[in-house]
Protein backbone atom coordinates (compact mmCIF):
# COMPACT_ATOMS: atom_id res chain seq x y z
CA UNK A 1 0.00 0.00 0.00
CA UNK A 2 2.90 2.26 0.55
CA UNK A 3 4.24 1.75 -2.23
CA UNK A 4 1.87 2.23 -4.24
CA UNK A 5 1.20 5.80 -3.00
CA UNK A 6 4.92 6.32 -3.08
CA UNK A 7 4.50 5.80 -6.66
CA UNK A 8 1.60 8.08 -6.85
CA UNK A 9 3.26 10.83 -5.49
CA UNK A 10 6.13 10.57 -7.78
CA UNK A 11 4.11 10.63 -10.95
CA UNK A 12 2.17 13.81 -9.12
CA UNK A 13 5.76 15.59 -8.72
CA UNK A 14 6.75 14.91 -12.17
CA UNK A 15 4.08 16.81 -13.61
CA UNK A 16 3.77 19.69 -11.17
CA UNK A 17 7.38 20.13 -11.71
CA UNK A 18 6.59 19.72 -15.43
CA UNK A 19 3.75 22.54 -15.26
CA UNK A 20 5.36 24.63 -12.90
CA UNK A 21 8.30 25.09 -15.37
CA UNK A 22 6.68 25.40 -18.25
CA UNK A 23 4.38 28.68 -16.01
CA UNK A 24 7.44 29.79 -15.44
CA UNK A 25 9.10 30.16 -18.99
CA UNK A 26 5.92 31.35 -20.78
CA UNK A 27 5.34 33.43 -17.69
CA UNK A 28 9.05 35.12 -18.31
CA UNK A 29 8.23 35.40 -22.01
CA UNK A 30 4.77 37.70 -21.07
CA UNK A 31 6.74 39.59 -18.79
CA UNK A 32 9.90 40.81 -20.58
CA UNK A 33 10.04 44.06 -22.34
CA UNK A 34 12.67 42.36 -25.06
CA UNK A 35 10.12 39.45 -25.80
CA UNK A 36 6.72 41.51 -25.90
CA UNK A 37 8.41 43.60 -28.75
CA UNK A 38 9.85 40.25 -30.48
CA UNK A 39 6.75 38.38 -30.54
CA UNK A 40 4.71 40.64 -31.58
CA UNK A 41 1.26 38.63 -32.68
CA UNK A 42 3.03 35.46 -31.16
CA UNK A 43 2.55 37.29 -27.92
CA UNK A 44 -1.30 36.45 -28.02
CA UNK A 45 -0.96 32.94 -28.66
CA UNK A 46 2.05 32.40 -25.93
CA UNK A 47 -0.57 34.02 -23.01
CA UNK A 48 -3.35 31.11 -24.12
CA UNK A 49 -0.65 28.77 -23.93
CA UNK A 50 0.13 30.04 -20.80
CA UNK A 51 -3.62 30.33 -19.20
CA UNK A 52 -3.81 26.91 -20.82
CA UNK A 53 -1.17 25.20 -19.14
CA UNK A 54 -2.85 27.10 -15.94
CA UNK A 55 -5.91 25.43 -16.33
CA UNK A 56 -4.47 21.75 -16.63
CA UNK A 57 -2.03 22.79 -13.75
CA UNK A 58 -5.45 21.95 -11.55
CA UNK A 59 -5.56 18.52 -12.61
CA UNK A 60 -2.45 16.92 -10.65
CA UNK A 61 -4.26 18.46 -7.46
CA UNK A 62 -7.46 17.27 -8.04
CA UNK A 63 -5.54 14.02 -8.70
CA UNK A 64 -3.89 14.44 -5.34
CA UNK A 65 -7.07 14.91 -3.77
CA UNK A 66 -8.07 11.08 -3.85
CA UNK A 67 -4.98 9.67 -1.71
CA UNK A 68 -4.58 12.75 0.49
CA UNK A 69 -6.38 11.52 3.76
CA UNK A 70 -4.19 8.46 3.25
CA UNK A 71 -0.99 10.65 1.94
CA UNK A 72 -1.76 12.64 5.24
CA UNK A 73 -1.82 9.63 7.68
CA UNK A 74 1.70 8.73 6.41
CA UNK A 75 2.66 12.10 7.98
CA UNK A 76 1.76 11.72 11.10
CA UNK A 77 4.27 12.85 13.81
CA UNK A 78 6.02 14.45 11.15
CA UNK A 79 5.23 17.97 11.67
CA UNK A 80 8.02 19.95 8.64
CA UNK A 81 6.42 17.56 6.02
CA UNK A 82 3.02 18.29 7.06
CA UNK A 83 3.33 21.61 7.09
CA UNK A 84 5.43 21.80 4.13
CA UNK A 85 2.24 19.83 1.91
CA UNK A 86 -0.15 22.99 3.57
CA UNK A 87 2.46 25.70 1.86
CA UNK A 88 2.75 23.92 -1.49
CA UNK A 89 -0.78 22.97 -1.52
CA UNK A 90 -1.89 26.42 -0.97
CA UNK A 91 0.46 28.14 -3.41
CA UNK A 92 -0.69 26.30 -5.86
CA UNK A 93 -4.46 26.51 -5.16
CA UNK A 94 -3.53 30.33 -4.89
CA UNK A 95 -1.73 30.50 -8.61
CA UNK A 96 -3.95 28.66 -10.01
CA UNK A 97 -7.53 30.74 -8.38
CA UNK A 98 -5.65 34.14 -8.94
CA UNK A 99 -4.93 33.11 -12.54
CA UNK A 100 -8.49 32.16 -13.54
CA UNK A 101 -9.72 36.03 -12.30
CA UNK A 102 -7.29 37.16 -13.87
CA UNK A 103 -8.05 34.97 -16.93
CA UNK A 104 -11.65 36.53 -16.62
CA UNK A 105 -10.61 39.94 -15.65
CA UNK A 106 -13.84 41.28 -17.38
CA UNK A 107 -16.68 39.91 -15.82
CA UNK A 108 -13.98 39.99 -12.66
CA UNK A 109 -13.78 44.11 -12.97
CA UNK A 110 -11.11 46.36 -11.77
CA UNK A 111 -10.81 45.98 -8.47
CA UNK A 112 -10.81 42.11 -8.29
CA UNK A 113 -8.45 41.76 -10.62
CA UNK A 114 -6.10 43.95 -8.64
CA UNK A 115 -6.07 42.10 -6.13
CA UNK A 116 -5.82 39.29 -8.15
CA UNK A 117 -2.44 39.95 -9.96
CA UNK A 118 -1.13 41.34 -6.91
CA UNK A 119 -1.81 37.46 -4.93
CA UNK A 120 -0.50 36.07 -8.38
CA UNK A 121 2.63 38.16 -8.30
CA UNK A 122 3.44 37.35 -5.01
CA UNK A 123 2.94 33.58 -5.65
CA UNK A 124 4.44 33.51 -8.56
CA UNK A 125 8.13 35.36 -7.08
CA UNK A 126 7.75 33.31 -4.01
CA UNK A 127 5.81 30.64 -4.15
CA UNK A 128 7.05 29.00 -7.62
CA UNK A 129 10.38 28.60 -6.29
CA UNK A 130 9.67 26.94 -3.66
CA UNK A 131 7.16 24.72 -5.76
CA UNK A 132 9.37 23.76 -8.17
CA UNK A 133 12.01 22.76 -5.43
CA UNK A 134 9.75 20.90 -3.50
CA UNK A 135 8.72 18.83 -6.87
CA UNK A 136 12.52 18.31 -8.21
CA UNK A 137 13.39 17.14 -4.76
CA UNK A 138 10.38 14.88 -4.55
CA UNK A 139 11.03 13.33 -7.60
CA UNK A 140 12.17 9.66 -7.05
CA UNK A 141 12.96 9.23 -10.52
CA UNK A 142 14.96 12.46 -10.85
CA UNK A 143 17.11 11.52 -7.39
CA UNK A 144 18.19 7.59 -8.25
CA UNK A 145 18.04 7.06 -11.87
CA UNK A 146 19.98 3.96 -12.21
CA UNK A 147 17.34 2.30 -9.69
CA UNK A 148 14.19 2.94 -12.16
CA UNK A 149 16.20 2.46 -14.90
CA UNK A 150 16.71 -1.31 -13.65
CA UNK A 151 13.31 -2.04 -13.23
CA UNK A 152 12.70 -0.98 -16.84
CA UNK A 153 11.33 2.57 -16.34
CA UNK A 154 13.13 4.55 -18.64
CA UNK A 155 15.87 6.58 -18.52
CA UNK A 156 15.61 10.14 -17.05
CA UNK A 157 17.13 13.49 -16.35
CA UNK A 158 19.54 13.64 -13.22
CA UNK A 159 17.90 16.28 -10.75
CA UNK A 160 21.65 18.33 -11.56
CA UNK A 161 20.89 18.10 -15.33
CA UNK A 162 16.89 19.31 -14.88
CA UNK A 163 17.75 21.56 -12.76
CA UNK A 164 20.59 22.97 -15.03
CA UNK A 165 17.84 23.02 -17.90
CA UNK A 166 15.52 25.37 -16.22
CA UNK A 167 18.12 27.98 -14.92
CA UNK A 168 19.47 27.79 -18.79
CA UNK A 169 16.12 28.19 -20.15
CA UNK A 170 15.19 30.94 -17.69
CA UNK A 171 18.38 32.82 -18.79
CA UNK A 172 18.13 32.30 -21.98
CA UNK A 173 14.32 34.27 -21.63
CA UNK A 174 15.25 36.91 -18.96
CA UNK A 175 18.62 37.87 -19.75
CA UNK A 176 20.62 36.84 -23.03
CA UNK A 177 17.64 39.28 -24.51
CA UNK A 178 19.36 42.14 -22.71
CA UNK A 179 23.06 41.27 -23.86
CA UNK A 180 21.49 40.97 -27.45
CA UNK A 181 19.44 44.84 -26.98
CA UNK A 182 23.06 46.22 -25.79
CA UNK A 183 24.82 44.84 -28.46
CA UNK A 184 22.83 46.11 -31.24
CA UNK A 185 22.61 49.34 -29.28
CA UNK A 186 26.96 49.37 -29.87
CA UNK A 187 26.59 48.65 -33.74
CA UNK A 188 24.20 50.83 -34.50
CA UNK A 189 26.32 54.24 -32.80
CA UNK A 190 23.23 55.58 -31.35
CA UNK A 191 21.10 53.56 -28.92
CA UNK A 192 23.77 53.62 -26.22
CA UNK A 193 22.84 57.75 -25.92
CA UNK A 194 19.61 57.30 -26.76
CA UNK A 195 18.46 54.55 -24.21
CA UNK A 196 20.72 56.22 -21.46
CA UNK A 197 18.91 59.16 -21.56
CA UNK A 198 16.02 57.83 -21.92
CA UNK A 199 14.02 60.60 -22.41
CA UNK A 200 11.92 63.02 -25.50
CA UNK A 201 13.98 66.42 -26.30
CA UNK A 202 11.16 68.64 -27.28
CA UNK A 203 11.13 71.98 -26.28
CA UNK A 204 9.50 74.39 -25.10
CA UNK A 205 8.68 71.90 -22.16
CA UNK A 206 4.74 72.89 -21.12
CA UNK A 207 4.10 73.98 -18.30
CA UNK A 208 1.25 72.72 -16.07
CA UNK A 209 -2.16 74.57 -15.62
CA UNK A 210 -2.63 75.19 -11.80
CA UNK A 211 -5.14 71.97 -11.72
CA UNK A 212 -2.06 70.33 -13.06
CA UNK A 213 0.73 71.36 -9.61
CA UNK A 214 0.00 69.98 -7.36
CA UNK A 215 -2.44 67.24 -8.88
CA UNK A 216 -6.48 67.83 -8.09
CA UNK A 217 -6.42 64.00 -8.33
CA UNK A 218 -3.65 63.92 -5.51
CA UNK A 219 -1.65 62.06 -7.41
CA UNK A 220 -1.56 58.54 -9.16
CA UNK A 221 -1.84 55.91 -6.20
CA UNK A 222 0.42 53.48 -7.89
CA UNK A 223 3.17 53.35 -10.92
CA UNK A 224 2.27 52.22 -14.09
CA UNK A 225 3.74 48.88 -16.07
CA UNK A 226 5.32 49.85 -19.61
CA UNK A 227 4.63 47.97 -22.38
CA UNK A 228 5.14 47.97 -26.45
CA UNK A 229 5.05 45.87 -29.23
CA UNK A 230 8.20 48.13 -30.43
CA UNK A 231 11.04 49.42 -29.44
CA UNK A 232 10.26 52.61 -27.33
CA UNK A 233 10.20 55.64 -30.09
CA UNK A 234 11.86 59.02 -28.72
CA UNK A 235 11.06 62.49 -30.50
CA UNK A 236 12.55 65.86 -30.77
CA UNK A 237 11.23 69.14 -32.73
CA UNK A 238 12.43 67.83 -35.94
CA UNK A 239 10.36 64.55 -35.78
CA UNK A 240 7.39 64.92 -34.12
CA UNK A 241 4.28 66.56 -35.89
CA UNK A 242 0.47 66.03 -34.80
CA UNK A 243 -1.76 65.23 -38.14
CA UNK A 244 -5.59 65.45 -38.26
CA UNK A 245 -6.40 64.40 -41.66
CA UNK A 246 -8.66 61.59 -44.03
CA UNK A 247 -12.94 62.91 -43.89
CA UNK A 248 -12.66 66.47 -42.60
CA UNK A 249 -12.52 69.94 -43.91
CA UNK A 250 -9.35 71.42 -42.67
CA UNK A 251 -7.03 68.82 -42.31
CA UNK A 252 -4.11 70.08 -40.51
CA UNK A 253 -0.99 69.39 -38.73
CA UNK A 254 0.90 71.27 -35.30
CA UNK A 255 4.42 71.21 -34.97
CA UNK A 256 5.53 70.90 -30.89
CA UNK A 257 5.51 74.56 -30.75
CA UNK A 258 2.05 74.83 -32.18
CA UNK A 259 0.81 71.87 -30.18
CA UNK A 260 1.51 73.37 -26.96
CA UNK A 261 0.11 76.40 -27.35
CA UNK A 262 -3.13 75.20 -27.97
CA UNK A 263 -5.43 75.25 -25.01
CA UNK A 264 -5.62 72.28 -22.64
CA UNK A 265 -7.82 71.36 -19.70
CA UNK A 266 -7.24 68.82 -17.07
CA UNK A 267 -9.35 65.82 -15.96
CA UNK A 268 -8.76 63.12 -12.86
CA UNK A 269 -9.49 59.54 -14.15
CA UNK A 270 -8.80 55.60 -13.69
CA UNK A 271 -6.18 53.75 -15.67
CA UNK A 272 -6.98 50.40 -16.69
CA UNK A 273 -4.83 47.35 -17.95
CA UNK A 274 -6.27 44.39 -19.74
CA UNK A 275 -3.41 42.34 -17.80
CA UNK A 276 -5.42 43.00 -14.37
CA UNK A 277 -3.90 46.14 -12.77
CA UNK A 278 -4.98 49.66 -12.41
CA UNK A 279 -3.86 53.47 -11.23
CA UNK A 280 -6.26 55.20 -9.83
CA UNK A 281 -6.24 59.13 -9.50
CA UNK A 282 -4.07 59.87 -12.14
CA UNK A 283 -4.48 63.75 -13.25
CA UNK A 284 -4.08 63.99 -17.04
CA UNK A 285 -3.65 67.68 -18.81
CA UNK A 286 -4.33 68.22 -22.29
CA UNK A 287 -7.34 69.00 -25.24
CA UNK A 288 -10.18 66.84 -25.42
CA UNK A 289 -10.28 64.77 -28.58
CA UNK A 290 -13.62 66.14 -29.66
CA UNK A 291 -12.47 70.01 -29.70
CA UNK A 292 -9.53 68.59 -31.90
CA UNK A 293 -11.95 66.94 -34.19
CA UNK A 294 -14.29 70.31 -34.15
CA UNK A 295 -10.82 72.09 -35.31
CA UNK A 296 -10.74 70.62 -38.40
CA UNK A 297 -14.75 70.12 -39.42
CA UNK A 298 -15.31 66.34 -39.62
CA UNK A 299 -17.28 65.97 -43.04
CA UNK A 300 -20.98 64.18 -42.95
CA UNK A 301 -19.52 60.75 -44.78
CA UNK A 302 -16.65 59.93 -41.46
CA UNK A 303 -18.22 57.39 -39.39
CA UNK A 304 -14.91 56.12 -37.56
CA UNK A 305 -11.74 57.49 -35.90
CA UNK A 306 -8.50 56.17 -36.73
CA UNK A 307 -5.36 56.42 -34.30
CA UNK A 308 -2.11 56.36 -35.19
CA UNK A 309 0.95 55.41 -32.91
CA UNK A 310 4.08 57.47 -33.36
CA UNK A 311 5.94 53.94 -33.45
CA UNK A 312 4.60 53.58 -37.03
CA UNK A 313 3.29 49.87 -36.25
CA UNK A 314 0.44 50.74 -33.82
CA UNK A 315 -3.09 51.95 -34.51
CA UNK A 316 -6.78 51.42 -33.11
CA UNK A 317 -9.71 53.02 -33.47
CA UNK A 318 -12.94 54.35 -32.35
CA UNK A 319 -16.61 55.17 -33.18
CA UNK A 320 -17.25 58.90 -34.18
CA UNK A 321 -20.25 58.22 -31.50
CA UNK A 322 -17.54 57.05 -28.77
CA UNK A 323 -14.98 59.90 -29.61
CA UNK A 324 -17.56 62.38 -28.02
CA UNK A 325 -17.44 61.35 -24.50
CA UNK A 326 -16.32 63.87 -22.65
CA UNK A 327 -13.40 62.32 -20.79
CA UNK A 328 -11.76 61.11 -23.75
CA UNK A 329 -8.42 63.47 -24.13
CA UNK A 330 -5.57 63.81 -25.84
CA UNK A 331 -2.84 64.26 -23.00
CA UNK A 332 0.32 66.05 -22.81
CA UNK A 333 1.14 66.00 -18.77
CA UNK A 334 0.18 63.29 -15.99
CA UNK A 335 0.06 64.85 -12.81
CA UNK A 336 2.08 68.42 -13.24
CA UNK A 337 4.72 66.88 -15.66
CA UNK A 338 5.43 66.07 -19.29
CA UNK A 339 4.67 62.95 -20.37
CA UNK A 340 7.74 60.77 -20.07
CA UNK A 341 7.80 57.95 -23.13
CA UNK A 342 8.05 54.99 -21.41
CA UNK A 343 3.98 56.12 -20.62
CA UNK A 344 3.43 57.08 -24.22
CA UNK A 345 4.67 60.50 -24.14
CA UNK A 346 5.02 62.93 -25.31
CA UNK A 347 1.38 62.88 -26.13
CA UNK A 348 -1.25 60.08 -25.70
CA UNK A 349 -4.84 59.23 -25.78
CA UNK A 350 -6.38 58.99 -22.11
CA UNK A 351 -10.02 56.55 -22.63
CA UNK A 352 -10.99 56.21 -19.12
CA UNK A 353 -14.03 54.00 -19.88
CA UNK A 354 -11.89 51.26 -21.33
CA UNK A 355 -8.96 48.94 -20.91
CA UNK A 356 -5.20 50.43 -21.99
CA UNK A 357 -4.53 49.15 -25.16
CA UNK A 358 -7.61 51.12 -26.54
CA UNK A 359 -5.69 54.38 -25.26
CA UNK A 360 -2.82 54.97 -27.71
CA UNK A 361 0.56 55.34 -26.91
CA UNK A 362 3.09 58.18 -28.66
CA UNK A 363 -0.25 59.51 -30.54
CA UNK A 364 0.76 61.91 -33.67
CA UNK A 365 -1.76 60.97 -36.31
CA UNK A 366 -5.85 61.01 -36.03
CA UNK A 367 -7.36 59.98 -39.48
CA UNK A 368 -11.35 60.36 -39.80
CA UNK A 369 -12.55 57.37 -42.50
CA UNK A 370 -15.98 55.74 -43.08
CA UNK A 371 -15.44 52.00 -43.35
CA UNK A 372 -14.57 49.91 -40.11
CA UNK A 373 -11.51 49.53 -38.46
CA UNK A 374 -9.74 47.13 -36.13
CA UNK A 375 -6.66 47.78 -34.62
CA UNK A 376 -3.64 46.52 -33.82
CA UNK A 377 -4.74 43.87 -30.44
CA UNK A 378 -8.22 43.71 -32.25
CA UNK A 379 -6.56 41.98 -34.93
CA UNK A 380 -4.79 39.61 -32.73
CA UNK A 381 -7.85 38.80 -30.65
CA UNK A 382 -8.59 41.24 -28.04
CA UNK A 383 -12.01 42.74 -28.02
CA UNK A 384 -12.71 45.84 -30.27
CA UNK A 385 -14.70 47.09 -27.89
CA UNK A 386 -12.54 47.41 -24.85
CA UNK A 387 -15.13 48.62 -22.22
CA UNK A 388 -14.10 48.41 -18.06
CA UNK A 389 -16.83 46.58 -16.57
CA UNK A 390 -18.21 47.82 -12.86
Amino acid sequence: MVHITQRKLTKLHLWNALFVTLLTLSGLLLYSSFWRAVLGEAKVWIKWLHISIGLVSIVPVLYYLGFAARHWKQLKGKFWQRLNLIVVFTLLLGCFFSGVLLWQFQAAGPIVSNVALAVHDLLVWIGLPLILYHSLTKLGRLKEPPRYQSKGEGSFYTRKAFIRTVIGAGLTISVIPSMIKWIGDLGSGQGVQVNKEGANKLLPTPQPLAESAPPIGGGASDSFRSYSVTRLPFFNNDNWFFTIDGLVEEPITWNWEQFVALKRSVQVSDFHCVTGWSVYNNTWEGIPLKELLEKTGVKPAARVVKLYSGDGVYTDSLTLEQADMDDIMVAVMHDGKPIPNELGGPVRLIIPKMYAYKSVKWLNRIELIEENYIGYWGQRGYEHDAWVQG
